[in-house]
């Protein structure tokens, strides 16, 4: 890079980037979704995964978007192929299509599960964790990772994970997964937390948490960490929601982003979700979610966090 190249990279890597973050889809994605992004302006998306059961159609449109783009797929995006419960209910031949394939196919190189993408008119790189976990402290379905991926172990899968941040063309970077890291709380309305019986634990993925701490040790900012999986709406009760957010000391941003449903109808009008973060200076200042109506318009938005700015004071979140 040559003297006039860097000063422009210098630039760039210092201007506002406005970020969505799309949670888990589960079949809800419509045409009106893009033009929803498009009105919001922002500069880049980020999918984490779950974009329905094995649903190529969902994926290929998803694939079409025009904005910048990184994804990752989920654990329903191998529903069919993972695991032996999964095959026997398998609805279509799989001897005859590999859906699974077809899918990463249709990704190509916005999928970052494993590798990354830079994006040099946004000064940064985004890098994508473990595609298709279900989470959890256990490793499981090693048939699958080591056929798809060569990895056996939480300890291989974070290697793969700090082998595509070692290549990135920028040291600030964005990571995003399908469920987060372990390590952000055990209680089950943490952002990883256990809603279900045996209420509480900590299921966020420990290879996650180790790429992390290993990136960051290479001096490398990550000021943001997006995934989803662990749904807002808790299982055992409904008197308040998942934590979206949380952070580390060094600054580094936690965001989960899985309001499910994404698409709902009030008054037979729809509205549709998206988790925003906003990054200035290669810090997140903000983060929300934000629904936005048929005329592609905010109908709401609820502040998850909001940096205190010309402060001494440490980070501090806000849960909703």
């Amino acid at each position: 890079m040559n003297f006039t190249q860097d000063i422009k990279q210098n630039i760039k890597s210092h201007r506002s980037v406005q970020i969505a973050i799309v949670g888990d889809v589960h079949n809800q994605w419509e045409p009106e979704d893009e033009l929803a992004l498009q009105a919001l302006g922002v500069d880049l998306v980020l999918f984490v995964g779950d974009f329905g059961n094995e649903a190529v159609e969902v994926v290929e449109a998803i694939a079409a978007v025009s904005l910048p783009k990184a994804m990752v797929f989920g654990n329903h995006d191998a529903w069919y192929s993972m695991t032996e419960w999964g095959r026997q209910k398998c609805p279509y031949d799989r001897s005859l299509e590999n859906r699974v394939q077809k899918q990463l196919d249709l990704a190509g190189d916005a999928h970052v599960g494993y590798e990354k993408q830079d994006f040099p008119a946004l000064g940064l790189s985004v890098v994508g964790s473990r595609p298709f976990t279900w989470g959890g402290s256990k490793w499981r379905d090693t048939g699958f990772y080591q056929e798809w991926f060569g990895v056996d172990s939480f300890t291989a899968s974070a290697d793969r994970i700090v082998a595509a941040a070692q290549t990135t063309a920028h040291n600030t970077l964005v990571l995003i997964g399908h469920n987060g890291p372990s390590g952000l709380g055990a209680a089950p309305e943490d952002p990883c937390g256990k809603d279900w019986k045996p209420i509480g634990g900590d299921c966020g993925d420990p290879d996650f948490a180790q790429a992390i701490a290993r990136i960051q040790d290479l001096g490398k900012a990550i000021p943001l960490v997006a995934f989803g999986h662990m749904h807002h709406n808790l299982k055992h009760t409904r008197d308040h929601l998942r934590k979206c957010v949380s952070s580390d000391p060094i600054g580094t941003l936690y965001l989960n982003a899985a309001r499910v449903p994404r698409i709902v109808e009030v008054d037979r009008q729809k509205r549709r979700n998206f988790s925003l973060a906003l990054l200035e200076d290669g810090v997140v200042t903000q983060t929300s979610l934000v629904w936005i109506d048929q005329n592609f318009q905010v109908m709401s938005e609820e502040l998850l966090y909001c940096h205190p700015k010309n402060t001494q004071e440490s980070i501090s979140v806000l849960h909703y």
